[in-house]
């Protein structure tokens, strides 16, 4: 701000007063003052204005940005606790299925078999009357074996009978060897015992009695 001053000539005793010229001359002379020092003050004002601008807009800049990168970090985060509690579900549903899974993998082979069971307490009632044929229980026999069968057939359930093939280690075991010249030797000859595969793999191999030469030491 420029503070204009107003020149004053002092009156000394014994002097002559300044004429209009030197007057004019000493006015003119305080505005070339004026000029001089009025843009050095305009421009260390500019200087000052600019230097708080230049202060100010970083600060807002980075407040903003604070606070944009508050806003995203909230965001993720909140993201994060959704995801989290979406795993926890799905875990826990998981493991619920994998425990219904266990304890009722058996509910169809179970629903089949009861056929089974209802038929055999069937032929078990029947024998206890003295006035049974024997020949419609064995037929009635007959038929629950084939249920049966069917019924493990039906869930993989194959069942080993080597009778007369060659002796394989795999699926059978041999409880001794028996010489005879009616078979060739190492060929089961007798089954003792079924064995049974459970959608191709070996349950319970087959009991079995396997040829051997004749003269050969009965093991």
């Amino acid at each position: 701000m420029v503070v204009e001053r107003e020149t004053e000539i002092p009156e000394q005793p014994g002097e002559r007063a300044p004429d209009a010229a030197e007057v004019t001359e000493a006015v003119a002379a305080t505005e070339g003052e004026k000029e001089v020092v009025a843009p050095a003050e305009a421009e260390a004002a500019t200087a000052d204005d600019a230097a708080v601008t230049d202060d100010a807009d970083p600060a807002e800049h980075l407040t903003a940005l604070l606070e944009d990168t508050r806003a995203k970090a909230d965001e993720h985060w909140d993201q994060l606790l959704r995801v989290r509690a979406e795993m926890e579900n799905l875990k826990r549903r998981q493991a619920n299925e994998l425990e219904k899974a266990h304890k009722f993998a058996l509910d169809g082979f179970v629903r089949a078999l009861l056929q089974v069971r209802d038929s055999l307490e069937l032929g078990h009632t029947a024998t206890l009357d003295q006035g049974t044929d024997i020949a419609k229980l064995r037929e009635g026999t007959e038929l629950t074996l084939k249920l049966l069968v069917d019924v493990m057939g039906k869930f993989g359930v194959e069942q080993i009978d080597p009778q007369g093939a060659p002796f394989d280690p795999e699926y059978h075991q041999a409880v001794t060897m028996q010489p005879t010249g009616d078979a060739a030797p190492n060929t089961v000859v007798t089954v003792i015992q079924k064995g049974y595969l459970l959608n191709g793999r070996l349950v319970r191999p087959a009991m079995v009695i396997v040829a051997a030469a004749p003269g050969a030491e009965q093991s």
